[in-house]
C-alpha cells in the first residue's frame, strides 16, 4: 500500500464483510460510533482524525433498508464535515435498484432519488457490485464503479464442476447478459426462462428457451428476494429433464418465507455472495451457501486509492 494508506470504515449493515476488507488489505478499522438515541434517530461520531484522508465507508442498503440507508448518508455527512479529502461509498449490495424506472403512472424513480441523496450528503465516489440494472451508474453525477461478482461464481463453478458440462439459464429476459457472459467464460451452453409476471413478487413460468434434458442447469442472476422466480424455474428445468440445478445468484435478499422455501424446493444449492450479511435461517439452511466478495472489493479499494484501473479486475 501507499504512505497515506486509505480509511476503511464499517457502519452496521455488514461488518463482517467490511473487517474482511481491512484484513485482506492488511489495514486497521477506522474507530466511528454509529448508534441510536431512545428516538431511533442515527448518530455518528468519527473517533479518528480524517482530515485529508481517503476514507471508504461500507454500508449494504439490505433489511432494514430505511435504516441502512439513513446510517449510510448520516455517515457521508459526518465525514465531510471532517474534512476527508475523498469519501466513497461502498454500498456492496445497493438497495431501491428495482425501482430504476416508472412502472406504471404516478409512480417513482427511487433508485435515483437514492443515488441523489448519497450524492448529496457528500460521497465523492460509489463502489458497488452488480446494480439490479446498469443504468443505474447513470444515475449518480459522481464517478461509480460496478464491478461483478462473475470471476468469484466461475472460480467456483470451475472448483465445484472441473469439465462436467453445464447449461448456464438466465431466469428471465432481463438477465440474458449476464448469464451469457458467464457461460463464455466457462464454455458452457446458454438456456433462457420465459416467465410472465403477474405482480411484484409473484411469477409464473411458462416455457424454456433452449435444450435442458439430462444435463446439470446453473441458474444466474443478481438478485433473489422472495425466492419464488428462482424456485418455479428450477421445477421447471427439473420437469423439462434436467438432471440438477443450482443457482449463483449475487445479492441474497432472501426475505419473509424465501429461505423455508429455498430449502424445500428441487434446488441442490443456492451460492450467494456475502453482500448482505446471512440470517441466522441463511446459516443453517440445508442448500444455501455464501461465497466472499471481500477480496474483490479489497483490490477495487487499493487500485481506486492509488489511482489504477479497476475495469483491469474482470480481463
Amino acid at each position: 500500500m501507499s504512505l497515506r494508506d486509505p480509511k476503511i470504515l464499517a457502519c452496521n449493515s455488514n461488518r463482517p464483510l467490511a473487517e474482511a476488507i481491512a484484513a485482506y488489505l492488511n489495514l486497521p478499522m477506522t474507530k466511528a460510533d454509529i448508534r441510536r438515541f431512545s428516538d431511533m434517530e442515527v448518530f455518528v461520531e468519527i473517533q479518528e482524525n480524517i482530515r485529508g484522508e481517503d476514507v471508504f465507508v461500507v454500508q449494504s442498503t439490505s433489511y432494514p433498508a430505511n435504516d441502512n440507508l439513513m446510517e449510510l448518508l448520516v455517515t457521508l455527512d459526518a465525514l465531510r464535515r471532517s474534512s476527508a479529502r475523498r469519501v466513497t461509498a461502498v454500498i456492496p449490495y445497493y438497495g431501491y435498484a428495482r425501482q430504476d424506472r416508472k412502472s406504471g403512472p404516478r409512480t417513482p424513480i427511487s433508485a435515483k432519488l437514492v443515488a441523489n441523496l448519497i450524492t448529496k450528503a457528500g460521497a465523492d465516489r460509489v463502489l458497488t457490485i452488480d446494480l439490479h440494472a446498469g443504468q443505474i451508474q447513470g444515475f449518480f453525477d459522481i464517478p461509480t464503479d460496478n464491478l461483478f461478482a462473475a470471476p468469484v461464481f466461475i472460480d467456483d463453478i470451475k472448483a465445484r464442476y472441473g469439465d462436467e458440462p453445464l447449461v448456464i439459464v438466465s431466469p428471465d429476459v432481463g438477465g440474458v447478459v449476464r448469464a451469457r457472459a458467464i457461460a463464455r467464460r466457462i464454455d458452457a451452453d446458454l438456456a433462457i426462462i420465459d416467465k410472465r409476471r403477474e405482480r411484484a413478487g409473484v411469477s409464473e413460468v411458462m416455457n424454456i428457451i433452449g435444450d435442458v434434458d439430462g444435463r446439470r442447469c446453473v441458474l444466474v442472476d443478481d438478485i433473489v428476494d422472495s425466492g419464488g422466480t428462482l424456485c418455479n424455474a428450477a421445477e421447471a428445468l427439473i420437469e423439462a429433464g434436467a438432471t440438477s440445478a443450482d443457482a449463483y445468484i449475487t445479492h441474497g435478499v432472501l426475505s419473509g418465507g424465501a429461505v423455508a422455501r429455498v430449502s424445500s424446493s428441487p434446488l441442490s444449492s443456492l451460492v450467494t455472495t456475502d453482500s448482505i450479511q446471512a440470517t441466522a435461517a441463511v446459516r443453517v439452511a440445508r442448500n444455501i451457501r455464501q461465497l466472499t466478495i471481500a477480496p474483490l472489493l479489497g483490490e477495487a479499494i487499493r487500485r481506486i486509492s492509488e489511482e489504477r484501473s479497476v475495469s483491469s479486475l474482470f480481463n
